[in-house]
């Protein structure tokens, strides 16, 4: 138990955009000196709250106060100087700079002229202070993702933060990386920092917070409650809530995070067969340097028909140049790609795709959406790059049939005339899946395919990728989250520096799986 005023604390608190209220009279304090957990789905106010608390953020009405002393909203600075500092999901340090360089920067210490030696020699102590083994020449773009994580909260602990706020510090690090960031966080717990956890797995809460907070649709549902007085059912039931009796096993399991080995259907000979049949050879497939990753190296690969073969790996390990070199996008130096047993190693991607290759890219809102364009338009370029481009356009046809296939995959729209950027991310990502999963796809790469979802539109990705497999597609899914990759695939293949550093089927071992991610197996 603690005594005194609060860590950090918000009283009254609501964000507007709009017509959407993001958070709604939230009042919550966290006491100082402990690790706490803030769940929801997506969209139930978490990184707007962390915003909020640093400064990032004016809400429209409501106060922030730290340590007992009122902070003015929306002020980042004055935020910082009260000791709050906030790690994004999506790392902020210069990527071309050196570690020594990223740090000063970050720092914004106004310390005027130094030496490059002096600013090695000063960061380097810092670093090692904190448990970091980093060289401060090296170059953020080239450190592992772990370590870029580290240096990130090595820069945000400068200023000696009194609050750190961490949002899905583990959507990209491997269960070693987990296990390393969490010890870090104790440590940092020990020496009197407070620190709040925006995390989506209940499992990761209940091992490191002390407590947790659920937020549902901009709402304060619960706590902060000791982890220890809960249990995984009752915070799922709090996070979903009527909606959680609607979800099948296994999604539950999935939100969880289920210790237990997941249940996987039974293998006939006649499924065996099939997926015998490849309908994606890679043959010892090796690319020149890409500009989205290393390159990659002998990569031997196979994918059979009604087969989900799932691609784990720490972020930034060659999953993007996978990807690429099968749509024709990345330099091959040998190797060959054969589709539904034709080689299309010198074939263009509109030719692959007329042999049934579907690609449900990394990025929804850069590589898979124009945001800009209409909904029609979005969906129609399978149509217009499988007719041609010559092929006479029937807008009015191709409206009519954009209506038909977005309502049958339950995309929440008004008109196909709606620009792409307007809708959610479960619905932007029901667009592209209308319109790669068709009854002509005999491959589907599904990259990513639900990060940033929440649990009822994970659940809906899966089915459609389950629905597709029991037609017969082949399906190569490439995630960073190892729950999803267990409970979905067939077997799992593991990435790291461009190659292939291990293969796994069920029941898989979590232990075994994050060794191949690391090269500790090896």
């Amino acid at each position: 138990m603690t005594s005194g005023p609060n860590a950090i604390e918000c009283r009254g608190v609501s964000v507007e955009y709009g017509d959407v209220k993001a958070l709604i009279d939230v009042s919550v304090g966290f006491a100082p000196r402990q690790i706490h957990a803030v769940v929801g789905q997506n969209g139930a106010g978490k990184t707007t709250f962390a915003r909020v608390a640093a400064g990032i953020v004016q809400p429209v009405r409501g106060t922030l106060a730290i340590g007992g002393r009122e902070v003015p909203v929306g002020s980042v600075g004055a935020a910082r100087a009260a000791g709050i500092e906030l790690v994004h999901q999506s790392f902020a340090l210069p990527p071309s700079f050196t570690v020594a360089e990223a740090m000063e920067f970050g720092a914004a210490s106004g310390r005027g002229v130094f030496t490059r030696g002096e600013l090695q020699r000063r960061w380097r102590r810092h670093l090692e202070s904190l448990g970091v083994t980093v060289s401060p020449r090296e170059r953020i773009r080239d450190l592992p993702v772990e370590t870029q994580q580290a240096v990130e909260i090595a820069r945000a602990l400068v200023t000696d933060a009194k609050v750190l706020i961490l949002d899905e510090p583990t959507a990209v690090l491997s269960p070693s990386g987990i296990d390393n960031l969490f010890a870090r966080l104790r440590v940092m717990q020990a020496n009197g920092v407070t620190i709040l956890l925006i995390l989506h797995k209940i499992r990761e809460v209940l091992s490191v917070a002390e407590t947790v907070t659920v937020l549902r649709g901009g709402r304060l549902i619960e706590g902060p409650i000791p982890t220890a007085e809960t249990d995984a059912g009752h915070l799922a039931s709090a996070i979903i809530g009527s909606g959680l009796e609607s979800l099948s096993t296994i999604d539950r399991e999935a939100l969880v995070g289920a210790d237990d080995e997941p249940e996987h259907e039974a293998t006939t000979p006649a499924m065996a067969a099939e997926r015998s049949v490849p309908v994606l050879e890679l043959r010892g497939v090796s690319t020149r340097a890409d500009t989205e990753g290393p390159a990659l190296r002998d990569i031997s690969l196979a994918v059979g028909r009604g087969e989900i073969v799932g691609v784990a790996g720490v972020e930034g390990n060659g999953q993007r140049t996978l990807v690429r070199a099968v749509a024709d996008l990345a330099d091959l130096a040998r190797g060959a790609i054969v589709l539904n047993g034709d080689d299309v190693t010198r074939r263009p991607l509109v030719e692959r795709r007329a042999s049934g290759l579907r690609v449900i890219p990394f990025e929804r809102n850069t590589e898979g959406l124009s945001l800009s364009s209409p909904l029609w338009e979005n969906w129609s370029a399978r149509t217009l790059l499988l007719g041609g481009l010559l092929n006479l356009i029937n807008p009015a046809r191709l409206r009519r049939d954009c209506d038909d296939s977005l309502k049958t995959w339950d995309v929440r729209f008004s008109s196909s005339s709606q620009l792409a950027g307007s809708l959610s991310g479960g619905n932007a990502q029901k667009v592209i899946l209308a319109r790669e999963i068709d009854g002509t796809a005999t491959l589907i790469i599904a990259a990513q395919p639900t990060r940033g979802l929440d649990v009822g539109a994970t659940a809906f990705v899966w089915r459609a990728l389950r629905e597709a497999k029991a037609r017969g597609c082949g399906i190569l899914l490439i995630s960073s989250d190892l729950d999803e990759l267990f409970d979905i695939s067939d077997r799992v293949v593991v990435m790291l520096s461009g190659r292939i550093s291990g293969e796994f089927r069920p029941p898989y071992h979590l232990g075994e799986v994050g060794a191949a991610m690391t090269g500790a197996g090896r």
